[in-house]
């Protein structure tokens, strides 16, 4: 029951406006906090049908007490998930009603015409998007190589299907077939709803879940070894950790957020990941100083500060109506954003910083741009990135276009946006050299089949 109660508080607490799905997961009192985020986000993914469900049974009407985001959760398990395997008390409660849930369960899917349970999201505004984005995988390179990772995989029967062409292999793909990424190096592209959870080669950090928009920051700040980075608003890490790979572990990372909780997930990622040069600090970004001689070296910084998660297909199942924030809380967002990159551009040795978020909202993203290149009067230039990439920014000032927009309809990918400023004067506003076109790993098949092995750190 401990399992179902946390689910629905923090069900109640998205509601509430208390703080986001990973606030709320990590900073409840349950200890396997993957599982509740799991069950929260699919209980979220089925929200209508289940609310669909609940009502058609009369099952709040029959059971006044039970509270309806209890209800829900518990529903989800019995009709959707793994079977109530606790309950505590409201067990039989739920067995009394079983019958009568599953009807309507099935009467629902007559009525919609469809035979999988998933085809009933394609009703839910945003869920069947969700469902459909590719799995995508970045090969940890403190850990492993990229050609060692893809031999590992093909030795599990995993068909390697060598460099994408473009976007519609990846749509199509299925089973067990996996590309390279036309464009980032070290991520493999993997048919939608490819799970790694429990794989070896993730639970020893030799692969990190991160969608192809998230790695786009790193990668384009492209910091040499031995650099010393900023990776002003950290938490929960992908970034962080995708950093210290591009570093090779050589130089610094000062890594900043606020969370302490998350702050503390964090760093068991990074200890995973076999990240070794990252100083973290619980602490606002805004309150470093630039003058402290401990960033005198600091030539790059990635900022990517909280933002209306807009742009995430699945923030609209963690939390309901995300991606519909009022102007007055853009308006406030923007606002930090605004002077975050103004206290980013200040620190005296930069040279290169990428700003990004994980929203569509132009008031986020070329709107701050825009503002924050007017203040600064020159003194640091939008490069131009990427071009391959197909969404550029929204022509809102001159020089937008260099900015990159990610959207599912365009990049299969959630929602994102980036843009690169360098101090003007500085060096080369060209594409960062990691993302020169790079062949293929050549992977010749073995000529006798063994047991794959976990990989050594």
């Amino acid at each position: 029951m401990a399992l179902y109660g946390a689910a629905a508080a923090v069900l109640s607490g998205l509601e509430a406006r208390q703080g986001s799905l990973k606030t709320l997961v990590y900073g409840s009192r349950f200890q396997n906090v993957r599982q509740l985020y799991a069950l929260v986000c699919e209980t979220q993914r089925y929200s209508a049908v289940l609310d669909s469900v609940i009502h058609s049974a009369g099952l709040l009407q029959a059971e006044k007490k039970l509270k309806p985001n209890l209800a829900k959760v518990l529903v989800y398990e019995l009709l959707l998930g793994r079977g109530l395997r606790g309950g505590g008390r409201w067990k039989p409660v739920l067995s009394r009603h079983k019958a009568r849930l599953q009807a309507e369960f099935a009467r629902l899917k007559v009525k919609r015409c469809v035979s999988r349970n998933e085809d009933l999201l394609e009703s839910v505004p945003g869920a069947a998007q969700v469902a459909k984005l590719p799995r995508f995988v970045r090969v940890n390179t403190l850990k492993t190589k990229l050609d060692d990772a893809v031999d590992y995989l093909k030795r599990e029967g995993y068909s390697y299907q060598g460099r994408a062409s473009g976007l519609d292999e990846l749509q199509a793909l299925e089973g067990k077939r996996f590309f390279l990424d036309s464009l980032l190096p070290e991520l493999l592209v993997f048919p939608s709803g490819t799970d790694f959870h429990k794989h070896p080669l993730y639970q020893a950090g030799h692969l990190i879940l991160q969608d192809k928009a998230s790695c786009l920051p790193a990668t384009l700040l492209a910091p040499p070894p031995g650099s010393h980075v900023i990776d002003a608003c950290a938490a929960p890490g992908n970034k962080t950790s995708h950093l210290a790979a591009l570093l090779k572990n050589q130089g610094k990372i000062f890594a900043f957020d606020l969370d302490a909780g998350r702050l503390a997930t964090m760093a068991t990622l990074l200890t995973r990941a076999g990240v070794s040069c990252c100083e973290i600090a619980n602490k606002d970004f805004l309150s470093v100083s630039p003058s402290d001689p401990r960033y005198c070296q600091v030539q790059y910084i990635l900022l990517d500060p909280s933002c209306s998660g807009s742009g995430m297909a699945s923030r609209q199942l963690e939390e309901p109506g995300a991606g519909s924030s009022s102007q007055e809380r853009l308006q406030a967002l923007a606002g930090f954003q605004r002077r975050a990159l103004s206290h980013a551009l200040s620190f005296p040795a930069l040279q290169r910083l990428v700003y990004s978020t994980c929203s569509v909202c132009q008031e986020e993203n070329e709107d701050v741009v825009r503002d924050v290149l007017q203040q600064i009067e020159g003194t640091f230039r939008l490069v131009h990135v990427l071009p391959p990439w197909p969404e550029r920014g929204l022509r809102t000032f001159p020089g937008a276009e260099h900015c990159l927009r990610a959207s599912p309809e365009t990049t299969l990918t959630g929602g994102f946006f980036v843009a690169v400023l360098e101090r003007a004067g500085g060096s080369s506003g060209s594409e960062p050299q990691s993302l020169a076109e790079e062949p293929a790993p050549n992977i010749a098949p073995k000529k006798k089949k063994r047991r794959p092995k976990p990989l050594t750190t």
